[in-house]
């Protein structure tokens, strides 16, 4: 059986901790991998090959480090196909979906390459007498992410190329669910010419975490997962004296407004929805629907949910694959009939789907859930799954204060024709990323991704200029170079004259 270690000092190594995890094919059920996790020594290896690396990396120019990027896109582009292979191989999503995946993860690389302006720093001239003040931005050092299950590829691009073009140097946590793809990043960037030891990957659980959380030549993490993870990677990381950007989960809202087109939003609440097997922190997991709209839009939704193809990922015909895990899939389905026990009306029931020929693979069908209450686990847990919940207002400003109450403020959006209320909409909303007729509105690699409340725990949001201020630190410099008729002593406080 193939064992996935780790990459340290641009090599692989072999742990020698003698712990594994499985990682399986959710579309068999079958382990097919397995995957080594790291130990203490393990970890401090690959932040000790990170920190020798620092020396040079970061002080290698611009021109060598873009350079470097440049090249990895064209590596990453001319791979797309086999990482995507890779990504629906260990984590199920369809093909296609794990090529925009890839996609979306070189979008910062592209932002990396060009660098060198946003690193331009500032120039004051004459501020005082021949005195004149500049502001630099300077890498932080050894800098370490800690990624999900759900974007095994795109998620560690969201962190390590920013980080390593501002000059510092990476070590990278993948998910044991689905370690392949991260891996073959890294061989990709080494081939690409980035120096040994500037990207490391330790592979592992809880050990390897709260080692990096803890190891005192670690002066930065980033983290994407859930909101009790984020939780706890913020409080450890700010006890060991790091900085730290923590995403967690969501509850995103999709607010319908009785002048929307609704087979327009009825196809997006499906894509948002559904899309992934529902497995995306930007997934649209409830329905707000306005006025008299409700019936109509859920009717619309439940025709579209019926006729999805779900299956392999491998099969170009499946629009759906399965879970990542035969646990997170029974959880899943739970939820389903908790909704019905609480007083929701199960409309589309996709609990105990089985794809022929896949009968062991992590396969649910897609459910959808109306009228559910507010006080039901299903509109309170980020279920993370393809269930979709609807939830009726009679009014605009019942819907607003309804999202405004949820302790996520991720992502969210509106469905509607009219401008003004599209305008006070993104105004009074109380989340990071809003769209407008857009169901899932991740930003493009410039802008930062992020959100409010119990979806951000640190002041920054990750990737665009966010991105950039977290990996670097800024430093300014005051300067005089007197003339040659300059001198004398003058004990008194310096004035700006």
């Amino acid at each position: 059986m193939k064992t996935i270690t780790h990459w340290i000092d641009g090599k692989p190594v072999e742990s020698t901790s003698g712990r594994f995890g499985a990682v399986y094919n959710p579309a068999t059920g079958a382990q097919e991998k397995q995957v080594a996790f790291a130990s203490v020594d393990e970890v401090d290896a690959a932040v000790a090959a990170a920190k020798a690396a620092y020396e040079t990396w970061g002080a290698a120019s611009l021109a060598k480090r873009t350079a470097v990027l440049f090249k990895y896109r064209e590596l990453l582009d001319a791979h797309r196909d086999e990482i995507a292979a890779l990504i629906t191989a260990e984590h199920g999503k369809v093909h296609s979906d794990a090529l925009g995946e890839v996609a979306r993860g070189m979008e910062i690389v592209e932002l990396a390459c060009g660098i060198s302006v946003q690193l331009k720093g500032e120039l004051s001239t004459e501020v005082a007498t021949r005195v004149d003040v500049s502001s630099i931005r300077q890498p932080l050092g050894v800098v370490a992410g800690i990624t999900p299950f759900n974007f095994p590829a795109m998620v560690p691009m969201w962190m390590f190329p920013l980080a390593i073009a501002c000059g510092n140097t990476f070590v990278l946590k993948p998910s044991e669910k689905d370690p392949s793809a991260s891996y073959r990043l890294a061989e990709l960037a080494s081939e690409a010419g980035l120096p040994d030891g500037v990207l490391n990957i330790v592979q592992g659980d809880k050990v390897a975490v709260d080692r990096i959380l803890e190891h005192p030549d670690v002066e930065a993490v980033s983290f994407v997962g859930s909101t009790p993870i984020a939780k706890y990677i913020q409080i450890k990381a700010v006890e060991h004296g790091k900085r730290v950007q923590a995403l967690g989960g969501a509850k995103n809202h999709m607010l319908v407004l009785p002048d929307a087109d609704l087979d327009y939003a009825a196809d997006q609440a499906i894509n948002a929805a559904y899309g992934s097997a529902g497995e995306r922190c930007m997934a649209v997991s409830v329905v707000v629907a306005v006025g008299d709209t409700g019936d109509e839009l859920v009717g619309r939704i439940a025709e579209r949910a019926k006729s999805l193809r779900i299956g392999p990922g491998t099969d170009p015909e499946s629009e759906m694959g399965p879970l990542i895990t035969r646990e997170h899939r029974d959880k899943v389905a739970s939820y389903v009939a908790g909704a019905a026990a609480q007083g929701a009306e199960v409309v589309v029931d996709g609990t105990g789907y089985t794809v022929a020929g896949h009968e062991d693979g992590f396969f649910l069908g897609v459910s959808l859930l109306d009228k559910v209450p507010v006080t039901a686990d299903a509109y309170r847990d980020e279920i993370f799954g393809p269930v979709l919940c609807v939830v009726r207002t009679e009014t605009y400003d019942e819907a607003i204060a309804l999202i405004n109450g949820s302790r996520w403020g991720n992502g969210t959006a509106i469905f509607t024709r009219d401008g003004g209320a599209a305008r006070r909409f993104q105004l009074e909303v109380k989340a990071g990323m809003v769209g407008v007729n857009v169901p899932i509105p991740v930003p493009v690699g410039y802008h930062s991704f992020g959100g409010w409340k119990d979806s951000l725990f640190g002041d920054l949001h990750i990737y665009g200029n966010d991105g950039i201020a977290f990996y670097t630190q800024g430093k300014v410099i005051t300067t005089r170079w007197p003339d040659p008729s300059d001198g004398g002593i003058n004990l008194g406080f310096p004035s700006h004259s």
